[in-house]
């Protein structure tokens, strides 16, 4: 399907090219916060890309030198504190099924953080396969701050598997604020990126996805799930069994080829 090139968002900007699709969250008044709206609509998005065979990598970005500040105050914090409890779980499992529907995606997420980046950007961050930022970034995961619980958005179940347990717990208790530098020190941002080159450079390392066999990688990410759930014993199985499908796709056949013929893979993504 090639319905989600045409996609005309109103509460983000979309850009397709190369098949990468560029999500650039664009408020940057209020430093690019989250609404109801936006919510439901980059939830929508991302479900939709598990049937767009015209996309093989996306990138979040945020307009203007930062990330994203979180759910609006004015928007979102507000009126939450009028709902009731059966209103405050519809938007509390919404904002879920955004972090379930990046991870659910078969296409490579990739972030580029510079500036703020917390509460839900910084969730919606660490939701992604791969972040890029710069040192100037500062990530925060504020929930504690506002007097809710760092159990918000999938961060207590991924964020101690990206940079350990104990690092993990200091920022969910605390709230406080993780600085670029120290960000790629503990393994939340895989490489910093000077901000002037940061959208280019992750769109470079978008497109170098998208030019390998994406059908691999889509099973590469299926695998990262599922194994969270899985003994040892039945992840090398699951593995086991990915594996054998990969070797089944003319992509396996194509690096064979190319290995025999002395010159890089032609990848088609089949």
């Amino acid at each position: 399907m090639t319905l989600m090139a045409e996609l005309k968002p109103r509460h983000f900007r979309w850009l397709v090219a190369d098949q990468v699709a560029t999500i650039t969250l664009d408020n940057p008044a209020r430093k690019n916060p989250l609404t109801f709206d936006s919510y439901a609509e980059l939830r929508d998005a991302f479900r939709g890309l598990a049937a767009a065979e015209d996309i093989r990598a996306v990138v979040i970005v945020g307009a203007e030198g930062n990330f994203c500040s979180g759910g609006d105050v004015r928007d979102i914090i507000g009126p939450l504190t009028q709902m009731d409890t059966r209103g405050l779980m519809r938007f509390t499992r919404m904002t879920g099924d955004l972090v379930k529907a990046i991870r659910g995606c078969p296409q490579p997420v990739l972030a580029a953080v510079d500036g703020i980046c917390v509460g839900a950007g910084a969730a919606i961050a660490m939701a992604c396969d791969l972040r890029y930022g710069t040192s100037g970034a500062r990530v925060g995961f504020l929930f504690t701050r506002v007097g809710l619980a760092g159990c918000d958005m999938g961060a207590c179940a991924m964020l101690p598997r990206i940079i350990g347990f104990g690092r993990a717990a200091e920022l969910l208790y605390t709230g406080r604020m993780m600085a670029g530098g120290e960000a790629e020190r503990v393994g939340f941002f895989n490489r910093l990126i000077p901000p002037e080159t940061l959208l280019a450079e992750t769109q470079s390392a978008a497109r170098d996805l998208v030019g390998g066999p994406t059908f691999a990688h889509m099973m590469t990410k299926v695998m990262l799930n599922q194994a969270w759930d899985m003994s040892l014993e039945a992840a090398i199985e699951a593995e086991a069994q990915a594996q054998a499908i990969c070797m089944h796709t003319n992509d396996f056949r194509r690096a064979y080829q190319a290995f025999i013929d002395k010159r890089p893979p032609d990848f088609a993504g089949n």
